[in-house]
């Protein structure tokens, strides 16, 4: 039996990721703040692939959260083959001088705090467990390559989440636990449902842009997870064909 853990999983590319992996055989552990939909999605998994999946309500910020998470993972099944790094959130997109300490803490926590604290408790359930080793896998963002107008604290989190990232692939290296980043662009979730009326662009222009259903970046997501112990992807990038990424502003 496999075992994986999606955190932010009762919607958006959670949901989506849960669903692919359950579908190629791991049991799923989902975790969230909101026990109601990770209640719906522990259902249609059961309904669509059967086995048993574990709901936590768990808050990624929180180390007593994160704590009593991995401890019923641990009593739950002894062992945890992948833990995928979902949970996140952004702030409002107004100047960086008008942000508040409050805004910028709490996208700082969930993104990139709670990243740690998570592939923290992995690391060491999965050096103790038999057989050692497993595999995480962190949401970055296109943000971690290139920001977009007033995304400071989105911005910078998901760039530090890519050195978190090499960090705990090469720390990982001896343990056999290995660590990469897929990188999203524009998947079509509630988080982006403000691009199809128009965003801010670099040039200062405001344009619609195309998105990508989130099945496609939950495939992308079971192909990284579906990989053997000896081989890895480091960074992959998905993205909605034609968003505005590659080219000047």
């Amino acid at each position: 039996m496999k075992v994986a853990l999606v955190t932010g999983a009762g919607t958006g590319l959670g949901r989506a990721s849960a669903v692919a992996l359950a579908r190629d055989g791991f049991s799923i552990v989902l975790s969230g703040r909101r026990l109601e939909m990770l209640d719906e999605v522990a259902d249609h998994l059961t309904d669509q692939f059967g086995g048993t999946h574990l709901v936590v309500q768990a808050d990624v910020a929180d180390p007593g959260s994160v704590d009593a998470l991995f401890g019923l993972v641990e009593q739950e099944y002894g062992r945890l083959d992948l833990l995928f790094n979902n949970a996140g959130t952004g702030a409002p997109a107004v100047p960086i001088d008008e942000l508040t300490f409050e805004q910028w803490q709490q996208v700082v926590d969930t993104n990139l705090t709670g990243a740690f604290l998570c592939a923290q408790r992995a690391i060491s359930l999965m050096k103790r467990q038999s057989p050692s080793g497993g595999r995480i896998i962190n949401n970055g963002s296109i943000s971690a390559h290139a920001p977009r107008p007033n995304s400071a604290p989105y911005t910078a989190t998901k760039h530090a989440l890519t050195g978190l990232t090499k960090s705990i692939a090469l720390d990982g290296r001896p343990f056999g636990i290995t660590c990469g980043q897929i990188d999203i662009g524009n998947a079509a979730t509630a988080m982006t449902d403000r691009m199809t009326g128009g965003v801010p662009q670099a040039d200062g222009s405001v344009r619609a842009e195309p998105r990508m259903d989130s099945d496609d970046v939950a495939r992308a997501v079971a192909y990284m997870a579906s990989l053997p112990p000896d081989a890895t992807v480091l960074w992959l990038t998905v993205m909605a064909a034609g968003m505005p990424f590659v080219g000047r502003g």
